[in-house]
């Protein structure tokens, strides 16, 4: 099974002081994706710079060529779908259609209260994203919508000329419980998980591995319910948050072990964090670009 190999950038660079340059760098190393985080600030980046994922996604279309670029991922914690259909339809055609929607339920961090809002229970955050991923879906594939729904509504929403990428750009869908999983098998064009969170502070690799392929598995019985055949889905990972955090980018060996393993349960491609020094995700850089150039052809 062939693997890609993508990377995410989080947003915490000046555009002209070093943004820009990691994404051409990206492309260079050839990864065949860059993500950013969609939030408006994050753990411990919140009191640091910290800037947009559309604008920061629409400024490294026009400074690639061929790097595919996403979120990972935009949520409805403030996030509205008619908006937010008009600004992936504009990022889609300045990127000539070369942009996935990843999207997640949303969390209970900062995004949660930021406009003044209590944070939802984990039952709300999933009635909305329920809701949210549908009427999404309806406004990036139909000329004009309108909908009234418990949580969101649109009326007479224009969306003219829609996407490049048709019927609309891909969603890779987060998710690792029932419903959302569901979603994922009836709207996403991948499905993206970190892994199981209960192991990151005392699990063990092995344990990781074992909950990953216990998510697959639903994931597979959520597409026969749906009617889907999983295989069409991509399966991606976003690492640096199951027990083997940074352990994979300490080598160029430790990552083919690493890789190896995941692809083995099914995952289609793995997503790994640009080094920033001083945080959680601080790395080799050297290593790192390595790891880029030469762990796929070692593989196989």
């Amino acid at each position: 099974m062939s693997l890609r190999l993508s990377t995410v950038i989080l947003p915490v660079d000046r555009w002209h002081d070093g943004g820009r340059a990691k994404w051409q760098r990206a492309e260079e190393l050839g990864f065949h994706a860059a993500y950013t985080y969609d939030h408006l600030s994050w753990r411990s980046f919140r009191d640091g710079p910290w800037f947009g994922a559309l604008p920061t996604l629409t400024a490294a279309a026009t400074a690639t060529d061929r790097l595919h670029l996403g979120t990972l991922v935009t949520s409805p914690n403030f996030r509205h779908p008619v908006t937010l259909a008009k600004e992936l339809i504009s990022l889609d055609d300045i990127s000539d259609g070369r942009v996935t929607l990843g999207i997640g339920a949303g969390g209970n961090g900062f995004d949660a209260t930021a406009l003044g809002q209590e944070a939802w229970t984990t039952k709300e955050r999933a009635d909305r994203f329920a809701e949210f991923v549908p009427l999404l879906d309806q406004l990036l594939t139909e000329d004009a919508i309108s909908h009234r729904g418990t949580y969101y509504s649109a009326n007479e929403a224009r969306n003219t000329p829609g996407c490049i990428q048709r019927p609309r750009l891909p969603f890779a869908v987060a998710a690792t419980g029932p419903r959302g999983l569901k979603l994922a098998a009836r709207y996403g064009q991948a499905w993206v998980t970190t892994g199981d969170p209960k192991l990151y502070e005392t699990g063990t690799p092995e344990q990781s591995v074992e909950a990953l392929r216990g998510q697959v598995e639903k994931l597979g019985k959520a597409c026969a319910e749906s009617g889907r055949d999983m295989a069409e889905l991509e399966k991606v990972l976003l690492t640096g948050f199951t027990p083997d955090r940074g352990g994979p980018l300490e080598s160029v060996d430790a990552f083919v072990d690493f890789a190896g393993r995941h692809r083995e349960l099914g995952f289609t491609e793995i997503v790994i964090h640009w080094p920033i020094n001083d945080s959680d995700f601080a790395a080799d850089q050297t290593v790192f670009e390595n790891i880029a150039t030469e762990a796929l052809a070692q593989l196989g």
